[in-house]
């Protein structure tokens, strides 16, 4: 069979010539969500690709001059020709997976911080578990792993040398890195004659783990973004308000901001999409902030309260907690009314805004 040398010294038949040139198109086109690795049977290096989109691009531009090697690998392994398997020396260092575990590892313990932080015992289990799992996935990726049962003893062991900091996700990646690097070596080769697992459950493996990693980031976006539109609307319905001596501007001023919310409704159909757009945004405003729930624990009332419940409930409050009546705890007393009295604020702001709408 003719063959013929590429850039990276790697000989290639014209069947590996036609299917770098393959994956030389995927890697442009769907290369950030690892789709040509998952073409080549290297789940683990997908997996990492789809939850990093490309190594941070990173990866994905350094790939332009390794695809060939990735195509020879593929086809010696499916010959059973590696000889790496049964190397009794662990694989060399190299600086390049050292520092895509440092990153992917402090990566995943951002995201833990971001969606995760509410959870019992976040610093000391939580935290550690997401960064390990981070540094072993990068670990694992191509024909390398590591034991990750050390790796996440090293995790468990740092965390708490650095409880409570926004920065732990760093030395605890470090440490996490360190060990994996110690305990490196060769993946087990497939059985001679093992057929691949079929694509429907490589897929379904993947999914659930894109599933776990987005999942609770998804919930921290959709909460913030809750906050945010409730936020905006309050500020707007406040800037409408305020100028109700100049109707004419206030009508101007409201034509221009509600503009792109009613082109949208004109090119998705009018007036049902404009319905449907009406209910999901009173969705996003009837849930509660993180501050609300505070504010209905501190007025010991309901999510369906109404606004004289509230109020009923604050003024009984007051009376209670007013430092003129408690002279013998007067600090306690001062900081239990403030409270009182920013909790109700909170809960009226919101349901004047809910009413104007």
């Amino acid at each position: 069979m003719n063959q013929s040398p590429n850039a990276t010294g790697t000989t290639l038949t014209r069947t590996e010539t036609a299917l770098t040139s393959i994956l030389y198109i995927r890697s442009r086109i769907g290369g950030l969500l690892g789709l040509h690795h998952l073409y080549l049977g290297r789940d683990s290096h997908a997996l990492l690709w789809l939850l990093t989109l490309g190594g941070f691009g990173v990866g994905w531009a350094r790939e332009i001059f390794r695809i060939p090697e990735y195509v020879s690998e593929a086809n010696r392994e499916a010959a059973g020709q590696n000889r790496w398997h049964h190397a009794a020396r662990p694989p060399p260092v190299s600086l390049a997976r050292f520092f895509g575990q440092v990153c992917v590892g402090i990566y995943f313990g951002t995201v833990a911080l971001i969606g995760l932080n509410s959870l019992s015992f976040f610093y000391v289990m939580v935290l550690p578990l997401c960064v390990g799992a981070g540094v072993h996935l990068v670990s694992c990726a191509g024909h390398e792993t590591s034991d990750l049962q050390k790796t996440l003893t090293a995790c468990l062991i740092t965390s708490p040398i650095f409880y409570g900091s926004t920065l732990s996700p760093l030395p605890i990646s470090l440490s996490a890195s360190v060990t994996a690097a110690q305990h490196r070596r060769f993946k087990q080769p497939r059985p001679p004659g093992t057929p691949p697992d079929p694509l429907a459950a490589r897929l379904y493996r993947l999914g659930l783990a894109w599933l776990a990693f987005s999942a609770p980031l998804g919930y921290c976006v959709f909460h913030n973004t809750t906050a945010t539109l409730y936020y905006l609307s309050d500020c707007v319905s406040a800037l409408l308000d305020a100028l109700w001596f100049l109707p004419w501007l206030r009508d101007v001023l409201e034509f221009f901001l509600l503009l792109p919310y009613r082109i949208l409704c004109t090119v998705t159909g009018g007036g049902g999409a404009e319905d449907s757009w009406r209910k999901v945004l009173e969705i996003l405003l009837r849930e509660y902030s993180q501050r609300e729930k505070e504010a209905l624990k501190v007025l010991s009332v309901s999510e369906d309260a109404s606004i004289e419940d509230i109020t009923q409930s604050y003024r009984e409050l007051v009376k209670v907690w007013h430092p003129d009546h408690n002279p013998n705890r007067m600090l306690e007393a001062q900081q239990m009314f403030i409270k009182i009295q920013e909790a109700y604020e909170t809960l009226l702001r919101r349901h004047n805004v809910i009413r104007r709408k």
